[in-house]
Parts: structure tokens; sequence; C-alpha cells
């Protein structure tokens, strides 16, 4: 008979008046998918962190709002050589309870998460006929065209002799960016074939923050439109929006893409039910059954085109979680833990939010500067009246950069407020100080 306490969480076996609790792997759990690791504890799993050999400096990027966690790891391990010994060193960590699923946290987890899943019987997304690798952009392009829907023309190789044919044929601007990556890690739109040609080695020689070393390069056609953000958690092959965004890109500081935030898109609109009918179909096109996904589409003049899918939760180091909760009562880590945890609860899940709560909209904050930071100003954010959250990616002593990517963006903060008029006089003061340099003290040169 069990002697825990009444109020224990645990739902399990109990042994010598101690609970044992059944184990949770999180792959790669950095950015949101640390925010994974408190939702899972206070259900009552331990939780391990994989940490695999792609994860490189992804591995230091954990938000402080993951209250408990990495402290209150089981264990945190490194992948093996193989599944097999992988599969072993969990098994022996979390034995005597048994490892109950294997989640991604983070983009240089999924490849590690669908095989290792698969290799211990557990839920995921099976990585059979040519799906080994579901972050491979090409991959991604190939199974959605094969699936009879709009996909971005393309080339990707090793080898400029394997793609040069390509520009010849396709209009300038182009798109390069590696097969593998996240958060526009080296994405440029180029103007002309040496400009392609430069940036392809490049990239065939660098580092990139969430792809191998090495990896292929993609040329893909530039999509002129309007980009959206379609997240889904899935269960068995059935599909629940938990969000569509559309972003906020601008060209700055020399790049083409910066992310300046995104805002919430009632899920009932037009333009929503088609992105969202349009986006299944590619988690279909890719044998998605079962997990969060974080896809992003182009809604061009001739409709809604992929432009990458991403089988975690979204990132932004969960920033956008107290926006999502403000608008819906729940979010895509909510329903992720309930997809692989809790089928009934991810049953009771609508299938797409319902009417917002209240307006919101998540501003990245973007440095237009560079130079030693010697103080930072980030309470005039948070005297904003409609900011309910703000994550500071700068200190005092850092080298402060422009941005030209979510890398070198300096802080993210969320805005919700029953008045749109209030929000929206919020987020011209942002943008306003950003110019002015307003959020940070440089040292004179």
């Amino acid at each position: 008979m069990c002697k825990c306490p009444t109020d224990c969480p645990c739902q399990f076996a109990c042994h010598a008046c101690q609970c044992i609790r059944p184990s949770v792997v999180l792959v790669d759990p950095y950015s949101t998918g640390l925010m994974l690791a408190p939702v899972i504890h206070q259900r009552g799993y331990e939780v391990i962190a994989l940490w695999t050999s792609q994860v490189g400096e992804n591995r230091e990027h954990l938000p402080e709002a993951a209250e408990g966690f990495p402290e209150n790891f089981l264990a945190e391990i490194d992948e093996e050589a193989t599944l097999t010994l992988t599969a072993a060193a969990l098994r022996a960590v979390a034995a005597p309870a048994p490892v109950a699923a294997v989640i991604c946290g983070g983009e240089t987890g999924v490849q590690v998460a669908d095989a290792l899943a698969e290799q211990m019987g557990l839920r995921g997304n099976s990585i059979k006929g040519g799906l080994e690798n579901r972050r491979d952009k090409q991959v991604q392009q190939d199974a959605v065209k094969a699936h009879g829907l709009r996909s971005v023309r393309s080339v990707c190789g090793k080898a400029w002799e394997e793609v040069q044919a390509f520009t010849e044929t396709e209009p300038f601007p182009i798109i390069v960016k590696p097969v593998e990556s996240a958060g526009s890690d080296g994405v440029k739109l180029c103007q002309t074939p040496m400009e392609a040609e430069a940036h392809f080695h490049l990239l065939l020689t660098s580092q990139r923050k969430a792809g191998a070393q090495g990896a292929a390069v993609l040329l893909q056609e530039y999509l002129q439109g309007t980009e959206y953000i379609v997240d889904h958690v899935s269960r068995n092959g059935v599909h629940k929006t938990a969000m569509v965004y559309v972003y906020d890109r601008r060209a700055a500081n020399g790049a083409g893409f910066v992310c300046f935030g995104f805002r919430c898109v009632a899920a009932e609109s037009p333009v929503a039910q088609e992105l969202i009918r349009y986006t299944r179909g590619c988690l279909d096109a890719l044998r998605i059954t079962d997990g969060a996904t974080h896809t992003e589409v182009m809604m061009t003049a001739t409709g809604p085109c992929l432009v990458e899918l991403n089988s975690r939760v979204n990132g932004a180091a969960g920033a956008w979680i107290p926006l999502a909760r403000a608008l819906t009562g729940y979010t895509q880590v909510d329903a992720t833990v309930d997809a692989f945890l809790n089928g009934e609860a991810f049953d009771r899940l609508p299938d797409v939010p319902g009417p917002f709560l209240a307006s919101g909209y998540l501003s990245t904050l973007v440095s237009y500067h560079e130079g030693h930071v010697e103080a930072t100003h980030f309470q005039r954010v948070r005297e904003l009246e409609s900011v309910v959250f703000l994550e500071e990616n700068l200190r005092p002593g850092c080298a402060l950069t422009k941005s030209v990517d979510v890398f070198s963006l300096i802080g993210l903060c969320v805005l919700v407020h029953s008045d749109a008029a209030v929000l929206a006089k919020d987020l011209q003061a942002i943008r306003e100080m950003e110019l002015q340099g307003a959020l940070f003290q440089l040292a004179v040169p």
C-alpha cells in the first residue's frame, strides 16, 4: 500500500515510503526546452537532461524563468557513441523507475530525440522512410512538394558546382542558408551570383549556432510576402493549433531579417484558417505524429509556402509564454506535456485557440549600437504600463554588437493590456529607446 503523504503529487508505486517517479528525458533542454522541465516535474516525474554532440554553446542558454532548473534535474548526461548506449545510460539513471517519455527540448536535439524515442519504443515521430533528419530543410521541402503542397524552389549541396546552375536560372535575389539552422542563423539575402557564392563558401567553413559543421548549404527562391509562425502540438497524428503569430521582420544593421517581434493572430481570421490548413498538411507530409512543432510559413500572393518546420516548442527562451497564457489561458508548453503524459488532458484542448482575452505583443529589443557596456537601463522598459515580462540579454561588462539575428538581440519583452491603444503607445516608446541607445550606457572610446 502506498505510504506517500496525501498531498504527494506522485501517481505511482512507492518503496520504503519514497516515491518512485518515472523519468522524462529532455533532449537539449535549452531556451524554451528548459521551460518544459518544471511543468513535467510538477506532474510527478523526474527530469533527465540529455545533451547531444551538436548542442554546442546553446547548452549555456538556460532561461532564469525555468524555476528549479537546471538544479533539479535527476541527472545531466552526454550523448553516447550509439543510440543503444545512450538508451542504456538513460535507463540506468532512471532505475528502478522507467523512462516514460523522450521529448525534444532544443533545435539541435531533434534528430536524436526522434531516433531515441523509436529506439526505446516510446512516443515520438518515426524516422523510417528517409526521415532520419527532419531538421534538414531540403528534406522538408521535398516532402511537402511530394504531398502536393506549395514548396520553395531550392537546391542544396556541399560544393558550389552542385548548386551553381540554380543561380543561372533563378531570379535574384535568392536566399542562401545552412540546411540545418535556427533563429535566422546564417541566413542571407544575396543580390548577385557572386554574393551567393561567397556566402555559400562561408557557411561551409563556419560553425553555426544550431547546425553540424560542414553540413550542406541551401539556395532558395526569395519568397515575398508576410511571414507567420504556426505553432502546433500533436498526439497520435491529431494536430492542435497552439497559436498563430505574424512576424515583424525588418532590414536593420545591414541584415535583411532582423526580428523586431511578433503579434498573435486570431485563429478565426481567414488568414489564420488558411495557414492552419496548410501547416497541418506539412505536418502530415513529414509524418509528424507526436510533440510540438514551430512552423514558419510565408503568405505569398499565391498562398502559403513553407519556410521551415522545427520539431520542437517555440524558442525565444519562452518569452512568449506569458503572452500566450494571457491571451488564451494555456500555452504550447502545457499542451506538449499533455501530449506525452496525459492523453485525456490533450483531448480536452481546443482544436484552435478561442477568442483572445486581451491585446498582446512580443517585442524583441534591438541594438543599433556597439561598444563596451558600462551600465544597463532596462527598468525604463519595465516601467511601461503594458509590460508584463522582460528578459535581459545584456549585462554590464559585456561587449555590445548591432543586432543582426535572434542571437544578437539584447532582450525580449511581453506587452499585454485590455486597451490596444496603451499597448501601441508603449511599443512606440520601446522603438524610440532602441534608436536612442537609451537602454544602456557605453564606455567612452
